[in-house]
């Protein structure tokens, strides 16, 4: 198994790569810096800004894979918050989904990292007044988490269910933290707590462990795929 990783040396990217490389997965990874990811046999880095790169590109890096993974997120600057480009997450999104289903092959899995401040509006969601009043202003004020909503619902409403080429899912975690080894954890379809008010840790590390789950156990795959699924720590 092949696998193209987008946002590779961010903080959840550098887990997903070494969670896949730990099941015998082979990588390529797209990243800034080829230093920021550690040499391994099994691992191709490529050094670009993805949000440059063409469709015809992107499939290029993606011959022989049969999933990507999108661990993009917006630098917490004030430069990588409100500068360019706005939609980085969106827009490179859509140009991996046209790579795919401009290659004939069989369905590319593909999984993204999303936010529990995002609903899914395909059951729909309908999430506590006061998560909805702040996600309202945040919307208009921070484009980081308009983009995250957009992302998943380009994936909801134009790749939708019944999509040829793409299978997708769109992974939810809450507060993030940092802790060294994959805890127990569990898995919702929506969120069981107030994304602003009343969120719930979950380790980049669990959140990487998932993300690789669903990428090589069928079942986990075939239970999530087409949903967004929410992960919390296990308390």
């Amino acid at each position: 198994m092949k696998v193209l990783v987008i946002g590779a040396s961010g903080a959840t990217g550098r887990l997903v790569v070494e969670q896949l490389l730990n099941r015998g997965v082979e990588i390529n990874a797209i990243l800034r810096s080829l230093d920021s990811l550690p040499d391994s046999p099994s691992l191709n880095k490529i050094q670009a800004s993805v949000h440059e790169l063409s469709s015809a590109e992107i499939g290029e890096y993606m011959q022989g894979c049969s999933a990507v993974v999108s661990c993009l997120g917006h630098n917490l600057t004030f430069k990588g918050m409100f500068g360019k480009p706005r939609l980085l997450v969106t827009d490179t999104l859509k140009c991996v989904c046209r790579a795919i289903e401009s290659n004939d092959g069989e369905a590319v899995k593909v999984v993204l990292i999303n936010t529990t401040g995002n609903s899914n509006r395909d059951i729909p969601e309908i999430p506590p007044l006061s998560q909805r009043i702040v996600v309202a202003i945040l919307r208009v004020l921070l484009p980081p988490h308009s983009d995250n909503e957009k992302a998943a619902d380009f994936l909801r409403t134009q790749i939708g269910q019944n999509n040829t080429a793409i299978e997708w899912s769109a992974v939810r975690p809450d507060a993030l933290v940092d802790e060294e080894k994959v805890s127990e954890y569990d898995v919702h379809t929506s969120p069981i707590k107030n994304a602003i008010f009343d969120s719930g840790a979950t380790s980049r590390v669990n959140v990487s462990h998932f993300m690789a789950e669903l990428i090589s156990n069928e079942r986990t795959w075939l239970k999530w795929k087409g949903r967004m699924p929410v992960i919390y720590n296990r308390v």
